[in-house]
C-alpha cells in the first residue's frame, strides 16, 4: 500500500481583502497539517479572491498577491506539505490565472490556467490570457523582492506535473475539467495519480450533481484521486460560491464538505491508497494501450516521498453517500448565507423589508429568518467568528450573544406593511403573523396620506386628478396611480431603514431588501424605482414556481406555518381598488402565467431563441392545445412587453444569482435596452409562417397532450428547471 493523506477546503474569501484571505489560507494549512495531510489544495485565486474583476488589471493586485505568497513562504506554513495556492501572475506582457505549487519554503512550479471561463457570469478573458503552450515548461523569473527573500531566482512555468519519488501530482483548474479535451485524461496516461482542481464555482439551483458527476467521471474509467476546492460565500458580488469541496477516488466520493455554511474555513481530509489507483489502471486494457503511445507531458522532479506504507493505525477513507440539498433547501440556505456575508461585511446593523403578505416578500422574510436560525445554530456549535459578528451586528453587551433566533431577528430585522385603501385585511394579517413567527420588529403603516398629498400636488399643478380604471379612468391614469403607491413605498422604505435605528437608539443603518422574482424581471412586471429597488435582493433570480415550492417547504421545515396560507393565496399587487366584480391578479395583469414566463425565459436565454425560432418550437410544445396562430400571438405578446420593459433591467437591484435564465443586465444577460418593440421583421416572418400553414397543426396523432411526445430538445427542455446547467 501507498497511503496518502490529502486535504482540500472551502474558504470564504473576500475580493481585495488580502488580510482576510491570508487569515483563511493560513488557518486551512494549519488544520490540514494538524490532520496529518501532506497535500493541501485551496480555491482558485484564493489570495486575491475570485471576484476582483477589473481590479485584476491593476498591478497593485498582482504585487500584493506576491507579497502575501512571500509571507507564507518565509514562515513555516509550507514545511512538510505541498500547497497549491491560487493567485494572478504576470509573465512577460501577459497576465495568467495560476496555481502556485509550494513546499518547504520553495516554489516548485507555477501552473497557468489553460481554459478560461468566459460565459454566463464569467469574464476571465477580460483579465487573463489562456496558456496555450503545451510543450516544455518555461523558466519564470520571480519578482526581485520574492527572489531575494527566498534565495530562489527562477521556477518552472507552464503545463506539466510534479513527479515525486512515489507518485505524481498535477493541477486541473476549474473550467479545464469541463472543456472538450480535459487535461486529466492526458495527465493520467502520463502517470499522474492525484489531480488538484482549484475552483471558483458559484451556486445555481440544481447544479451540484453536474459538478460532482464530472469529478467522478474523471476518475471512474481511468483511476485517480481527484481533489476539489472551492470558495464558499459572497466575496463581494451577486454570486454565492457554494463550496462542496470533495475528494474522489476511482469514481467514488470519499469526502464531501458542506455546500452552504457560515464558516470562514472548512477543511476536509482523506486517507487514500494510491495502489488502488494503480491496480484499476492496470486492469483496463485500453488504458494500458493508450498509455504506451501517449504524448509526453513535461514534469518537475521533487526528490521527496509523500506516501507511507501499510499501517493499521492509519484508517482508510471509504465511499460516502453524496449529500444533495433539495431545490427548496437550496433557496433557504444559499441566499441566507449570502445575506449573512453581505450584512457582516457592509457594517450594517440589520435588514428592512417591505412585507406585503404576498409570496415574494414573504419568501425573503423566511430566508432572513433562516439566516437567523443558522447564526444561532453555528454559535451553539462553537464558531467564534460568527459569534463575534452576531454580537456586533445585534449590539449585544456584557458578554451576551444570540441564543434564540426570534430574539436575534427582533434586533436585526424590521418588516413594514405599507398598506393603502387598496390593501386587503387578509394580506395585512398574513404579514403580521409571519413577522411574529420570525421574530421581526413589525410596523403597520398606511400610505394613503402620502399618496393623497402627491395627488393633490399634481392636481394643483395640472388642474386634473387621475382615476382608477374601475372608476372610469384610462389605462394611463390607472397605471400612474399604481406607480405612485409603489414609488412612495420605496421612498418610505429607505427613510425607515436609515432612521429607525436612530429612533430605537441603535447604531448604524439597515439594508433595504428587495423582493421581485426572476419572472417579473423578465416580463418587466414591476415599477421602476418601487420596492423592487433596494440594496440587495435574495430572490431576484428565482422563479415564481420555485418560490411557491419553497414556501410550502418552509412552512414546515422552518416553522413559519403562515407561509402555507400565503402560498395558497392568488398573487396580487393590490394597487387597484377591490370591487365586487373586480380583483387585481398578477397573471391577468401580465397577460401570461408564471409557468409560461419560465418557458419563455428558458427559450430566450438558455436555448438562444429569437421570436421566430421560439414560435416554431412552441408550436411543437403547445401544438395540441393551441393553434399556430394562437402560439404566434403569445410569442409576439411576450416579446413586445419584454422589449418595452427591458430598460428596467439596467437599474435592477443586485440579486443573488440562482437561475440560468435570469435577465440580469449587469453581466449575465447582456442585451440592449432600447428595442423596436414592434419587431417588424421578425413578427412579419411569424405571420408568413402561420399563413403558410393553412391551419395545419403539429402531428400528434390521436393524442390530447404533447407531454412525452417527440417535440425536439428545445421544446421538451424549456419546461425543465434543470435546463441550462
Amino acid at each position: 500500500m501507498r497511503l496518502l493523506k490529502v486535504a482540500t477546503c472551502n474558504l470564504n474569501q473576500w475580493a481585495m481583502d488580502f488580510e482576510c484571505n491570508m487569515k483563511n489560507i493560513k488557518a486551512s494549512i494549519v488544520q490540514a497539517k494538524a490532520a496529518g495531510a501532506v497535500i493541501r489544495l485551496g480555491p482558485e485565486l484564493e489570495v486575491t479572491g475570485y471576484g476582483c474583476e477589473d481590479h485584476f488589471l491593476e498591478l497593485d493586485t498582482v504585487t500584493h498577491a506576491w507579497e502575501c505568497l512571500k509571507e507564507l513562504l518565509l514562515g513555516d506554513w509550507t514545511n512538510g506539505i505541498l500547497c497549491s495556492i491560487g493567485m494572478p501572475v504576470i509573465k512577460g506582457a501577459e497576465r495568467y490565472n495560476c496555481q502556485v505549487f509550494c513546499m518547504n519554503k520553495r516554489i516548485i512550479m507555477i501552473r497557468p490556467k489553460m481554459c478560461l471561463a468566459n460565459d454566463g457570469n464569467y469574464r476571465e478573458l477580460r483579465w487573463f490570457t489562456a496558456w496555450k503552450q503545451r510543450g516544455e515548461l518555461e523558466e519564470f523569473h520571480l519578482p526581485i523582492e520574492v527572489s531575494e527573500a527566498l534565495s530562489q531566482e527562477t521556477v518552472p512555468f507552464g503545463y506539466g506535473y510534479i513527479q515525486f519519488i512515489d507518485t505524481a501530482v498535477a493541477a486541473e483548474v476549474c473550467e479545464e475539467l469541463f472543456s472538450p479535451v480535459p487535461p486529466h485524461a492526458e495527465l493520467a496516461l502520463n502517470g499522474v495519480e492525484v489531480f488538484m482542481n482549484a475552483s471558483g464555482s458559484h451556486h445555481q439551483l440544481r447544479k451540484l450533481d453536474i459538478r460532482l458527476n464530472a469529478f467522478m467521471g474523471a476518475t471512474h474509467a481511468r483511476g485517480g484521486v481527484y481533489m476539489y476546492s472551492n470558495q464558499q460565500g459572497c466575496d463581494g458580488g451577486r454570486l454565492y460560491y457554494d463550496g462542496c469541496a470533495c475528494i474522489v477516488v476511482n469514481g467514488d466520493v470519499v469526502a464531501q464538505g458542506s455546500q452552504f455554511s457560515l464558516k470562514d474555513v472548512e477543511v476536509i481530509t482523506s486517507q487514500v491508497d494510491l495502489d488502488a489507483v494503480a491496480s484499476l489502471r492496470g486492469s483496463i486494457s485500453s488504458f494500458q494501450e493508450q498509455a504506451s503511445c501517449k504524448v509526453k507531458v513535461s514534469s518537475v522532479y521533487v526528490p521527496c516521498k509523500l506516501t507511507q506504507s501499510f499501517n493499521l493505525k492509519m484508517t482508510l477513507s471509504s465511499p460516502k453517500k453524496i449529500m444533495y440539498h433539495s431545490p427548496q433547501e437550496e433557496i433557504a440556505f444559499g441566499p441566507a448565507c449570502w445575506l449573512w456575508d453581505y450584512l457582516r461585511r457592509t457594517g450594517a446593523s440589520g435588514f428592512l423589508l417591505p412585507l406585503s403578505g404576498g409570496a415574494d416578500s414573504s419568501s425573503v422574510a423566511a430566508i432572513v429568518g433562516c439566516m437567523c436560525q443558522l447564526v444561532v445554530k453555528e454559535i451553539a456549535n462553537g464558531d467564534e467568528q460568527v459569534k463575534t459578528d452576531a454580537r456586533r451586528i445585534g449590539n449585544y453587551v456584557n458578554g451576551e450573544f444570540p441564543t434564540d433566533s426570534k430574539e436575534f431577528a427582533k434586533r436585526i430585522f424590521y418588516t413594514v406593511f405599507m398598506g393603502s385603501e387598496n390593501s386587503s385585511e387578509a394580506t395585512k394579517m398574513r404579514a403580521k403573523k409571519l413577522a411574529d413567527e420570525i421574530g421581526a420588529w413589525h410596523l403597520d403603516v398606511c400610505i394613503d396620506g402620502v399618496v393623497s398629498a402627491v395627488l393633490t400636488l399634481f392636481q394643483t399643478v395640472t388642474g386634473m386628478r387621475p382615476r382608477y380604471k374601475v372608476d372610469g379612468g384610462s389605462n394611463v391614469e390607472n397605471l400612474g396611480l399604481q406607480n405612485i403607491q409603489a414609488r412612495m413605498r420605496m421612498v418610505l422604505a429607505f427613510m425607515l431603514a436609515s432612521l429607525l435605528p436612530w429612533v430605537h437608539s441603535k447604531p448604524g443603518f439597515y439594508l433595504v431588501l428587495g423582493s421581485s422574482n426572476v419572472d417579473e424581471g423578465l416580463r418587466g412586471y414591476l415599477t421602476k424605482y418601487d420596492c423592487s429597488s433596494a440594496d440587495i435582493n435574495p430572490i431576484g433570480s428565482i422563479s415564481k414556481q420555485d418560490l411557491r415550492l419553497f414556501l410550502r417547504w418552509a412552512a414546515t421545515n422552518l416553522g413559519y406555518q403562515s407561509l402555507a396560507d400565503i402560498e395558497a393565496a392568488p398573487p396580487t399587487a393590490e394597487l387597484e381598488p377591490i370591487r365586487s366584480d373586480y380583483s387585481q391578479l398578477d397573471e391577468v395583469d401580465m397577460g401570461m402565467t408564471y409557468e409560461e414566463l419560465s418557458v419563455y425565459g428558458r427559450m430566450r436565454k438558455i436555448f438562444r431563441c429569437g421570436p421566430v425560432s421560439m414560435f416554431k418550437n412552441l408550436c411543437y410544445k403547445w401544438g395540441t392545445k393551441l393553434s399556430p396562430a394562437e402560439v404566434a400571438e403569445k410569442v409576439k405578446y411576450f416579446f413586445k412587453y419584454y422589449s418595452i420593459n427591458r430598460h428596467k433591467m439596467t437599474v435592477l437591484t443586485p440579486s443573488y444569482h440562482a437561475e440560468s435564465y435570469s435577465p440580469e443586465d449587469n453581466r449575465f444577460d447582456l442585451r440592449q435596452f432600447l428595442y423596436n418593440s414592434k419587431w417588424p421583421y421578425q413578427f412579419k416572418k411569424i405571420d408568413e409562417i402561420v399563413d403558410g400553414l393553412n391551419g395545419d397543426s403539429v402531428a400528434f396523432q390521436g393524442e390530447e397532450s404533447s407531454s412525452g411526445k417527440e417535440v425536439g430538445v428545445v421544446a421538451a427542455n424549456s419546461g425543465d428547471p434543470s435546463a441550462g446547467l
